[in-house]
């Protein structure tokens, strides 16, 4: 039995059961398995907007998320938007006989004032349980590159700048304790000054981390007596988003000095970057994790839609041939392929037992991937280019005295090109080429990306196909000159030249994730070029003109 799961009884009680939980600071992967699991239990999620961001997708479909926000005539005409009472919402679910779920921004011990929610579940008989998370202050340093203790084991002390009392500044200005501090970024100045005043030396290495564990996490290296200068010549300050939270860590022992060598985070190669993925929505979530590994900002916009045949007779007689025994290969050349016989076998009730007997293709690794997600494990996977042509490499000749079927099943799109039904014929194969899906140009995006793509907000533009190159200009305009180009294969890129657009990045393979690698690289190069020259580190976006004035933090 596993221990953490034991005080969550089978039925629900009188009264409901409500678990305290740690968001993190942030990063959604700083999670605890503890806390995906009892996320996926609640009936009820209360959290605050952007704590709601990190943890709502693991929760069920059906539940319930109560606003803690109100917006109404009073809050908007005084522009101060009212906070409904978490405690009361938390108290009323529970009484309700439902499994509530407090998340709250990085442990619930250390962070925010949950000790008051969960006194009043006590008072009322209402059984809870506490799951911690990342704290911020700790999380945020370790994103930083900035470690709290060194071998010598030294005091850390953590402050809120805005609760501090005169007696705690005093005691940590005497100390040579690591001093946490969460403040603002208007107030960081203040609280250096406090520091200085208690005791400190003006020189003492501090470093101050705005947006922590984010990919808009920015970290700046200062002293107590020169932070306040350090964020004015950075045009950090003075700003309207002089209200972001901050964590300051203060102190000789921290490491705040090396963060040249300990910035793991914001030393990613794409880090920051705002990457453009036009693909459908399925078929760029992989994609999109491996950039954001690379500390990219994927924005996925779909170009193409992917419906329906118009006449549905062919495919359904195919699916029957491949339970009757019709054919000796299936060759899938499309995750969406996939996906298309999927839909098919479900339809019939069928599983992926009716590949028995059946050699099934794959044109490379994403469509094997979503193979074995389906249950069928593929006889032949390129071992060169994934591609039509890379599949006919390997493919091997028919032999009527080892193969007593001369049929090859090929469900594809209906704008595919023969390049695979030709070579399969001239190998001696029959082919059953059936369109299992129409590819259709996708809706056009929202204004708001149109106008990113078209004025230079985007970094770096990913294209997987000439499609993705025609159907992107074609539906939001073409991508700004500062954007990073980077395309699949050469047939891709020349699409995107004949459109006019410059080419900086073409995969080796016609391998979406080799595609990810050769931009990371990219980045890579061109963030120690920067470095070389003497040169601060930006993202393609703040080349354009007027792109460092829109920074944001």
């Amino acid at each position: 039995m596993n221990p953490t799961s034991s005080n969550l009884p089978a039925a629900l009680p009188a009264h409901g059961h409500v678990t305290f939980l740690g968001a993190g600071p942030g990063d959604p992967g700083l999670l605890t398995l503890r806390a995906v699991e009892a996320l996926a239990s609640a009936d009820v999620l209360i959290a605050e907007p952007h704590v709601l961001d990190v943890v709502r997708s693991h929760a069920r479909a059906t539940v319930s998320t109560p606003q803690l926000t109100v917006v109404d005539e009073a809050s908007t005409a005084a522009g101060i938007p009212a906070i409904r009472d978490a405690g009361n919402l938390v108290m009323e679910a529970a009484r309700g006989g439902r499994r509530v779920v407090r998340a709250v921004t990085g442990d619930p011990g250390l962070d925010g004032n949950s000790g008051e929610e969960m006194l009043a579940c006590a008072s009322a008989g209402i059984p809870f349980e506490v799951v911690p998370g990342v704290s911020t202050a700790v999380g945020v340093s370790a994103y930083a590159g900035v470690p709290l203790r060194d071998a010598q084991g030294t005091d850390v002390r953590f402050i809120d700048a805005r609760t501090a009392s005169d007696r705690c500044w005093s005691e940590v200005g005497a100390s040579d304790a690591t001093a946490v501090v969460s403040t603002t970024l208007d107030t960081v100045g203040a609280a250096a000054g406090e520091l200085v005043a208690a005791g400190r030396k003006p020189d003492t290495p501090m470093s101050v981390t705005v947006a922590g564990t984010t990919t808009r996490q920015r970290t700046w290296s200062a002293t107590l007596g020169t932070v306040a200068q350090v964020l004015k010549q950075a045009k950090v300050l003075p700003s309207p988003d002089g209200h972001q939270p901050v964590i300051a860590v203060v102190g000789e022992r921290s490491s705040a000095a090396r963060r040249d060598q300990l910035s793991w985070f914001e030393s990613k190669p794409l880090f920051g970057w705002r990457v453009l993925v036009p693909r459908t929505k399925e078929q760029a979530a992989s994609l999109s994790d491996q950039l954001r590994s690379y500390g990219a900002v994927p924005h996925e916009v779909p170009t193409i839609a992917v419906e329906p045949p118009r006449t549905p007779q062919q495919m359904e007689r195919a699916v029957k041939g491949l339970v009757t025994g019709r054919y000796e290969w299936i060759a899938f050349t499309s995750v969406n392929a996939v996906k298309a016989v999927r839909e098919k076998f479900e339809e019939y009730g069928l599983d992926a037992r009716a590949f028995a007997g059946i050699k099934v293709a794959a044109v490379g690794e994403q469509t094997a991937a979503s193979l074995v997600e389906f249950g069928v494990k593929p006889d032949l996977v390129p071992s060169g280019e994934q591609s039509a042509a890379g599949l006919l490499e390997d493919w091997p000749p028919y032999d009527p005295v080892f193969d007593p079927i001369d049929r090859v099943f090929l469900p594809r799109a209906d704008i595919a090109t023969e390049t695979l039904v030709a070579g399969l014929i001239e190998l001696g194969w029959e082919v059953d080429d059936v369109t299992a899906y129409r590819t259709v140009r996708a809706s056009p995006p929202p204004a708001d990306t149109r106008e990113a793509i078209k004025g230079g907000g985007f970094d770096a533009v990913l294209f997987t196909s000439s499609s993705t190159v025609r159907n992107l200009v074609g539906i939001a305009g073409k991508p700004h000159n500062v954007t990073v180009i980077a395309c699949i294969g050469p047939a891709t890129a020349k699409t995107a030249e004949e459109h006019g657009l410059r080419v900086d990045v073409l995969s080796p393979e016609p391998s979406v994730l080799r595609l990810a690698e050769a931009l990371a690289e990219f980045g890579a190069q061109r963030r120690e070029a920067a470095r070389e020259a003497g040169e601060a580190v930006t993202r393609p976006s703040e080349r354009r003109p007027g792109g460092r004035r829109r920074r944001t933090t």
